[in-house]
């Protein structure tokens, strides 16, 4: 497998469609500019649905890519070492806050179990069937996955994305539950952006202290130097220094732009996945949003890198998806909006033409005897 390939088969949003929405807009009787970004959202939905006017979001989907990282065990993460798979049982159990939004937001949910380090009994079949490996390498001093493993993963992402577009959904927010990701995140960022261990590096959606934060510098830093000889290759690159749940969210993201399906990315760990894809296929990133800011500094230099600018900056740091989702209303709205508000009737246009018409020029001297530009009239 290629990465490469993907650059062949990625097209952008239809920009004639685009243009056709913007041109829409300007017969809105909300006068343009009127709606800030949401008009800039409304014609984006269009071009990538291809249609004018743009269509409701009916059916969004949350989708989580779950793995433990073995990186994990220096203690560089908030969480311990191997316990991403309680953050998947809460989630089902409805007791994070990403599932108290999907609740409430009626959106579904799933988790694709890519690299978590627990015993298969412990969570349901229909998350844990997808599992390539139990947990991934310590990147700071061995691969996370093997050739084969990637490659694997990757395949699953894609497979993924495939069902997800062939069942009607129309937009996903995309997110992680993971430990330990966040610094292989970071290690991917760095590495594509040509930057230091200690400019990346942050604490976390658990938060560490300054101690576990050195830590992280110090794993990241080691990380790097593995990482930086096989940036040439893509896939080369996730095995080496990314993950399970990694590389299946970048084969997720990629397939997904070949479906031309758009997802919401949320915190750093969906925002490294997306620039392994921008570097894969340059026209990708016109697929994503940047659901919010979530204060990594990692996210910040992959966006800025990818142009992505957020949509909302609230300061959540929790990950899981949450600030993806809490976007997704205002993407809603754009589309709700951009379909809905009445434009302006043309009768009206063509009576203002005729009054326009009327009210020049009728080959009568001005009102009080002054010249056409208010002079006095010349002679006597």
């Amino acid at each position: 497998m290629n990465l490469d390939d993907f650059s062949d088969l990625i097209e952008r949003p239809d920009g004639g469609v685009r243009r056709d929405a913007e041109e829409r807009r300007e017969r809105f009787m909300v006068p343009p500019g009127a709606l800030g970004r949401l008009d800039e959202l409304g014609e984006w939905l269009s071009a990538a649905q291809q249609a004018v006017p743009v269509k409701p979001i009916d059916q969004p989907r949350v989708v989580l890519f779950a793995g433990d990282h073995g990186v994990a065990a220096l203690d560089v993460s908030g969480r311990a070492a191997g316990s991403a798979h309680e953050l998947v049982r809460a989630t089902l159990e409805g007791a994070t806050p990403l599932a108290v939004l999907a609740r409430r937001f009626s959106v579904p949910v799933r988790i694709v179990d890519a690299g978590l380090d627990c015993d298969p009994e412990l969570l349901p079949e229909q998350v844990v069937r997808t599992r390539v490996r139990r947990g991934s390498g310590r990147i700071d001093i061995e691969d996370a996955l093997t050739a084969e493993e990637a490659e694997r993963a990757v395949r699953l992402g894609m497979a993924i994305a495939d069902e997800e577009a062939d069942s009607g959904t129309d937009l996903v927010v995309l997110g992680d539950l993971s430990v330990g990701g966040t610094t292989a995140a970071a290690t991917l960022i760095a590495a594509l952006c040509g930057t230091d261990a200690s400019v990346v590096t942050g604490r976390g959606g658990a938060g560490i202290d300054d101690l576990a934060w050195m830590r992280k510098c110090a794993a990241v830093r080691d990380a790097l130097r593995r990482a930086r000889p096989v940036l040439g290759d893509q896939l080369e690159l996730l095995a080496t220094v990314g993950g399970a749940d990694l590389a299946a969210m970048t084969g997720f993201l990629l397939q997904s732009a070949v479906r031309r399906l758009p997802v919401i990315l949320d915190g750093v760990v969906s925002a490294a996945c997306a620039l392994v894809g921008q570097r894969a296929a340059f026209r990708a990133p016109d697929w994503w949003l940047a659901g919010q800011l979530s204060g990594e500094p990692a996210q910040a230099k992959a966006l800025d890198r990818m142009a992505l600018n957020p949509l909302l900056d609230h300061g959540v740091i929790v990950g899981e998806g949450s600030g993806a989702l809490l976007a997704l209303p205002f993407v809603q709205a754009a589309a709700a909006l951009a379909a809905e508000l009445p434009e302006r009737a043309p009768a009206a246009d063509e009576d203002d033409e005729k009054e326009e018409t009327e009210g020049g020029d009728d080959g009568q001297e001005p009102a009080g005897g002054e010249g056409v530009n208010g002079s006095e009239p010349a002679g006597d």
